[in-house]
């Protein structure tokens, strides 16, 4: 048999969701790609083997005859191919720690501190899967999850790893330095805006109750994308505490006033009862504890000490991360 005239795997995974599903919607969003994207690729599989897998009837697909066998056959391969490649990985699986986390914290918050955790624990093939989806313990490979919720996990250990509280933030350069001073100044400046990060609820802590949200101007789906937007001057963004602490350390962002907003969600440690006494995943719960206490400490610190001081700060959380890595 030719292997090279077998279809792309990524076409096969998409017609293999959509037959299941008989839909190209949840197809995507069990794949994480645009509808387009699976459309395209089941199109180019039908050209490529001459035959209708699909009937249309407007924006709903059922499933040819042809492609119902075909459907049967492929999932059958995929599963072999599925069970293969866990026996083989299973020979390593003790060596590795999948922890789950939305793409924003791993971004801001792990990332610039994880090396720490790799160099005292090289025992271990770290596999951090940055994902907005839940976690089901029962289905996918993972270890441990930090997610951003209610706490409600039921059947799950969950303990609460971090509060949130949202405030606004800006570069230091924003509007040529001349920073607002008060909240009722943000009248006069561009407020950026999130779909998680809500202005109603902080300008009720901030004494403004007749404001509206805002709704002009960019809407952001991410809230990284939302931090990087503020660190670039666009404008004053309402911030989650867990992301722009590193940034306002290290003097890219500026903290506005001392009022806190409320959060609803917060950050939870979440996995298996009986993974909580695996050797890796009480390695990683401890150390990121440690880093919640020191991130407690640096943030008061850097809110305290305003922007003048914010690069020594930086200094010093760099060179505790070099001690600290020091055997």
């Amino acid at each position: 048999m030719d292997l090279r005239q077998l279809p792309a795997l990524n076409a096969i995974k998409a017609f293999e969701a959509a037959a299941r599903h008989e839909s190209f919607s949840r197809a995507a969003d069990e794949l994480f790609v645009t509808h387009g994207a699976v459309s395209h690729q089941i199109r180019a599989l039908e050209a490529e083997l001459g035959v209708s897998l699909f009937a249309r009837d407007g924006k709903r697909v059922r499933l040819t005859e042809t492609g119902r066998r075909y459907a049967a056959q492929v999932r059958s391969a995929l599963m072999e191919l599925a069970d293969a490649t866990r026996s083989i990985r299973a020979g390593d699986r003790e060596r590795r720690l999948v922890v789950s986390m939305l793409s924003s914290f791993a971004a801001r918050w792990v990332t610039p501190r994880v090396g720490s955790f790799i160099e005292a624990h090289p025992q271990w093939d770290l596999e951090l899967l940055s994902t907005n989806a839940l976690t089901d313990f029962a289905r996918d490979d993972v270890d441990l999850a930090i997610r951003f919720g209610f706490g409600k996990y039921p059947g799950l250990h969950a303990e609460l790893l971090l509060e949130e509280i949202f405030f606004p933030a800006c570069s230091p350069n924003f509007n040529g330095g001349k920073l607002p001073q008060t909240p009722a100044d943000l009248a006069k400046v561009t407020l950026l805006r999130s779909d998680d990060e809500l202005w109603r609820p902080w300008f009720d802590a901030a004494g403004l109750t007749d404001w509206p949200e805002p709704k002009r101007g960019v809407l952001y789906q991410d809230s990284s994308n939302l931090l990087q937007a503020a660190i670039d001057g666009q404008g004053v963004a309402l911030v989650r505490r867990s992301l722009a602490m590193h940034e306002i350390a290290a003097g890219r962002l500026v903290r506005l006033f001392d009022v806190d907003g409320p959060s609803p969600w917060q950050y939870y440690f979440i996995c298996p009862s009986q993974m909580i006494e695996t050797a890796r995943v009480k390695a990683f719960r401890d150390w990121v504890f440690d880093e919640v206490g020191r991130f407690r400490q640096l943030f008061d610190l850097a809110c305290e000490a305003g922007p003048a001081a914010s690069a020594r700060l930086a200094a010093q959380e760099t060179t505790a991360d070099a001690l600290r890595a020091t055997p």
